[in-house]
């Protein structure tokens, strides 16, 4: 028997994923802090969660200049990003405690890139057991937490 979770949060940025003009990345830049899901605005690079989250608490690092290619990123900006990934698990191991971390370049779509044209790593936060039956079975990603209150906690958790 199959039981619905509701998600109503959920249905806002799935509705809007296709229809969004420009980048998503820019635009999230370009937004305040709140409206863009913007934890941390380095000089090169920043941090904004992901709206469509693998765990909560799930960050992307991108450089501020919008660039498709990870080999067009000048140094500074790569430096920027990674110092910025590793603040960002320090955050997240204040805030939520994870037992690991995936980090990760998808890079083009058929590496699973959901945006290609603005390069940007990924920070996962992980705990055991936290890969279960619902994304297995139903094809569903419990989160418990509003993307809104975990862009308050770790903005303010984050380290410097």
């Amino acid at each position: 028997m199959t039981r619905p979770l509701w998600a109503p949060w959920r249905l806002e940025y799935v509705g809007s994923a296709d229809e969004q003009e420009g980048c998503v990345f820019c635009l999230a830049y370009e937004a305040g802090d709140e409206e863009g899901l913007v934890v941390r605005r380095g000089e090169r690079a920043f941090v904004l969660l992901n709206k469509f989250p693998y765990s909560s608490g799930h960050l992307l690092v991108a450089p501020v200049r919008h660039v498709g290619e990870f080999a067009e990123l000048d140094q500074e900006e790569i430096v920027e990003i990674h110092r910025l990934a590793g603040q960002g698990m320090g955050a997240l191991a204040e805030v939520y405690g994870p037992q690991g971390y995936n980090l990760g370049w998808n890079l083009g779509r058929i590496a699973g890139a959901g945006v290609t044209d603005h390069v940007h790593v990924h920070v996962v936060p992980r705990w055991a057991g936290d890969t279960n039956f619902m994304p297995v079975l139903a094809d569903v990603k419990v989160l418990p937490e509003h993307l809104a209150a975990t862009q308050e906690r770790l903005a303010g958790a984050w380290p410097g």
